[in-house]
């Protein structure tokens, strides 16, 4: 799955209400549709509001954002907290949720598993998982 068309294509095949997992959160966040997101098509979720406990509240991020996090994936092995913070800033800035929503997006293709604070490494050869 070295393919970045293969991975969105399978984005995009997302139903509605997909639930992506969180590492250390007692409720995930959840898929909501396809939108726009500083002027670019984006994958539009949901996560708790802790001000308004009835209301979730919803965040996205883009498709460039997600190819650049896969490109590292793929290229270096691992994608990190460290890593998003220095070269996806307006992505940062818009919240940290959107880092480990990009990992659980990695983790629910089973491309990639969150391997402790701030890391998901990719599966590899040997897996039962998918390989990239």
């Amino acid at each position: 799955m070295r393919d970045f068309e293969t991975i969105l294509e399978k984005l995009q095949g997302l139903p509605e209400g997909t639930w992506i997992p969180k590492p250390q959160s007692a409720e995930s966040s959840k898929f909501e549709r396809w939108g726009l997101r500083r002027g670019e098509r984006a994958l539009i979720y949901s996560m708790p509001n802790h001000t308004s406990a009835g209301k979730r509240y919803e965040k996205g991020v883009n498709i460039s954002e997600i190819r650049q996090a896969f490109d590292q994936l793929v290229d270096s092995g691992e994608f990190s907290r460290s890593w998003f913070q220095k070269h996806m800033p307006d992505c940062n800035q818009e919240g940290s949720c959107n880092y480990t929503t990009i990992g659980g997006l990695f983790e629910l293709l089973e491309i990639a598993k969150h391997s402790g604070p701030g890391l998901y490494q990719r599966y590899t050869r040997g897996s039962n998982l998918l390989e990239i």
